[in-house]
């Protein structure tokens, strides 16, 4: 009897540890990216979803041109500023913001907007705005199957990255003064 439920002890947890089920798992995983200041204080922070290529038309076709974009997938990306920056030289100040983007096909419009925890863009209210700005779309020298933010540390700040597919964009950060 002890053999038998010692053996019956081993194969419950066997079975359960082999019945682990992780077929849901997000498919455009969340990721962070966050950039400091020269006396290692953070700056800037971005909550994303990193969406994949998977052999599919980006922009134009899956993203369309002239449409509000939650910047990535599922939750609209999320942008927090420790201090107040200016972004691409119009100052904005220290909170949490949603960012937006408009892509075009020479240009991104990057939209900074006040309503947090939204998924997609369908709540977007563009009365919320806070600010919109133009950058001009530039080809990445190799294929972007995820998309993909980061930041790039200057001699003055940082420059925001945005890049997927063929295609990505540049933003100067800078600390307000």
């Amino acid at each position: 009897m002890k053999l038998f439920n010692s053996c019956l002890i081993v194969f419950l947890i066997a079975f359960s540890t082999s019945a682990q089920d992780f077929s849901d798992i997000d498919k455009s995983p969340m990721d962070a990216v966050i950039t400091r200041n020269q006396d290692n204080s953070p700056l800037a922070r971005i909550i994303y979803s990193r969406p994949k290529k998977k052999d599919r038309v980006i922009f134009g076709e899956l993203v369309p041109f002239n449409k509000i974009w939650r910047t990535g997938a599922n939750e609209a990306t999320e942008i927090t500023f420790y201090e107040d920056v200016l972004f691409n030289g119009t100052e904005v100040e220290a909170g949490t913001y949603s960012l937006y983007t408009i892509p075009e096909k020479d240009k991104w419009t990057l939209i900074i907007n006040e309503k947090i925890n939204t998924w997609g863009a369908y709540s977007y209210d563009k009365s919320l705005d806070i600010l919109r700005t133009a950058v001009p779309v530039k080809s990445t020298a190799a294929s972007v199957e995820d998309f993909s933010i980061t930041f790039k540390s200057t001699r003055v700040g940082s420059d925001l990255l945005m890049g997927w597919d063929d295609t990505f964009v540049e933003v100067p950060v800078r600390k307000a003064e």
